[in-house]
């Protein structure tokens, strides 16, 4: 009887792993196994580094996960999370290795139902573009020289006091009539139209602004409304949407004579520069000088041909009476 063997020894000898290779083999099969996957829940310890990533928990009433979003995936993330937000987060699992914890590495975020409202965008863009309400042919041509310019936004937007000071440098002379609306909320879109109606009732201007900052889709929504976007292809006066950022897009937008991709854009479009026009008018004066000046060389010119040509009453008068001298000289030859 062999006394030096013990139970442990018995059977083939296997690999014995360590911690770091158990933990980077279950990263590997957690990664392999589980296709990025959409989860939502509540935020809650939210933490942005130093570095722009973001580490957060994903919670809910059963259970909690943790989760970061690397800084060059954040940059994207069109609002600031906040703790307790619900949102819904793109992600693949993985394995955080020194701790040995799973955690989801979040490669997009939005707000919980921003999915819905994204999906409903899509729908009623497709109706209405298939009713023929975006069409090219619609489209107005924005004024050269607008006689006033009109703003449709909330008076309290920082968006407003962005085109007021872009209207101020480029064309001070122009009058602004700003026509008062939330841009915001349930109530948002019935007082936009209203806005629109008071617009074109009045005929104050010759074009006009639609526009607030950024936000969310949520913030935006006021501007996916159909009643919005039927207003605005409807307006008789030519409409500039400018709403957010230049990464987003309403309905308002497609409906509207030109888009521009900011408030600020949308008065640069609508008004003309200052000194453009005084480097214009400079032109067409200069222009014009030369004209009259090659008109009046060319009379002058004129003139001195018919000078030229031209004899005087008293040489005429000579040359008369010299041919009646002739005559008679000739009479009386003849009648000797």
């Amino acid at each position: 009887m062999n006394t030096g063997s013990t139970s442990g020894n018995q059977g083939p000898a296997r690999e014995i792993l360590t911690v770091g290779q158990l933990n980077r083999m279950v990263a590997g099969l957690l990664q392999r196994s589980i296709a990025p996957v959409w989860v939502t829940g509540e935020l809650s310890n939210v933490t942005r580094a130093a570095s722009g990533h973001w580490y957060f928990t994903l919670k809910d009433a059963a259970a909690q996960v943790r989760a970061v979003m690397f800084r060059g995936r954040a940059q994207y993330v069109d609002f600031a999370p906040r703790e307790g937000d619900r949102v819904e987060v793109r992600a693949t699992v993985t394995l955080y290795e020194p701790r040995g914890d799973y955690q989801l590495s979040v490669e997009s975020m939005r707000r919980a139902g921003a999915g819905d409202l994204y999906q409903r965008f899509l729908q009623l863009k497709a109706r209405l573009q298939a009713e023929g309400l975006f069409d090219a042919g619609r489209k107005r041509a924005l004024p050269a020289l607008p006689r006033a310019i009109g703003i449709v936004t909330s008076p309290q937007a920082a968006a407003l006091r962005d085109v007021l000071t872009t209207l101020r440098r480029r064309s001070p002379a122009i009058p602004v009539v700003i026509y008062p609306t939330p841009v915001q909320g349930a109530d948002a879109p019935a007082a936009i139209v209203a806005a629109l109606g008071a617009a074109a009732r009045r005929r104050d201007c010759d074009v006009l602004l639609l526009v607030r900052g950024g936000g969310s889709i949520e913030d935006l929504w006021a501007f996916n409304d159909e009643a919005v976007a039927r207003a605005v292809a409807a307006s008789p006066i030519p409409v500039v949407s400018g709403v957010g950022h230049e990464t987003d897009f309403t309905i308002a937008d497609f409906a509207a004579d030109q888009r521009a991709p900011t408030p600020t854009a949308a008065a640069a479009l609508a008004s003309p520069e200052r000194r453009e026009l005084l480097r214009g008018a400079q032109a067409l004066g200069e222009r014009i000088a030369r004209a009259w000046a090659r008109r009046i060389e060319s009379l002058e010119q004129r003139l001195d041909t018919g000078a030229r040509l031209l004899r005087s009453p008293t040489a005429q008068w000579q040359e008369r009476a010299l041919r009646l001298q002739a005559l008679a000289q000739r009479a009386a030859a003849a009648g000797r």
